[in-house]
């Protein structure tokens, strides 16, 4: 049966801006480009088809097509990651600014992220348009499998999401997700968990999320380093 909208796929991915590969799932492809995060999650991503997992255009190309499928597919702005916006590019004194601002450098105003573009004196111009805004981009792609367990669908999100495996256990409906303590401080999932739940809730047969931490002897003692374990 060919991909609908709603069904849950893994699937692996290059993207591509001319010959520049700015984004993939696969880690020697990420290692070969420069663009390996050893913190990333690689060997392809579990999405909700129509869900906006990924750029419109891709998750669009998905419908129709059967597990096992390869191909390409490319996208225009408005399909990707949207028309350049010129009232994005914003004139900012460099006062405002932790480290003095240099052409290529990413920024963070106001909680906003940014590239600074051009300094010129005690100003700076910053381009606060998404990331790769105007420009035709070109995606590989391959549908691995189609997910159809409820405990793959959840760990999936999770991983979409937090890049990371989790420990879950689901009983009568509900999902229980073992949370490491590292995670408390993280910012990625204190925005993210609240959504997390909500297209569990809304995409599988689970009616309840349950976020757990767990304390222990062992998580609480402080890490020992290399050099104090020798002092």
């Amino acid at each position: 049966m060919s991909i609908q909208k709603g069904d849950f796929i893994k699937v692996s991915y290059t993207g591509k801006n001319d010959d520049h590969i700015f984004d993939t799932t696969d880690e020697e492809v990420a290692k070969a480009n420069n663009i390996y995060n050893e913190k990333g999650k690689y060997g392809g991503d579990i999405v909700i088809v129509g869900a906006g997992h990924t750029v419109a255009g891709l998750d669009e190309d998905f419908e129709g097509k059967e597990v096992g499928y390869k191909g390409t597919v490319t996208l225009p702005p408005e399909k990707a990651f949207g028309v350049r916006n010129p009232e994005l590019i914003e004139t900012i004194p460099i006062t405002r600014f932790e480290d003095r601002p240099q052409v290529g450098m990413p920024v963070q105003i106001d909680g906003r992220p940014g590239i600074v573009i051009r300094v010129i004196g005690r100003m700076a111009q910053v381009d606060f348009n998404r990331f790769l805004a105007g420009q035709t981009v070109t995606y590989e792609y391959e549908i691995k499998e189609k997910i159809e367990d409820t405990e793959s669908k959840v760990k999936g999100l999770l991983g979409l999401y937090i890049g990371k495996e989790f420990s879950i256990r689901i009983d009568d409906g509900t999902v229980f997700v073992d949370i490491e303590l590292e995670l408390t401080f993280n910012q990625r999932w204190l925005i993210s968990k609240k959504q997390i739940a909500n297209e569990i809730i809304n995409n599988t047969d689970i009616k309840e999320v349950i976020y757990q931490e767990k304390y222990n002897k062992d998580v609480l003692a402080p890490k020992m380093t290399e050099e104090s374990k020798t002092d």
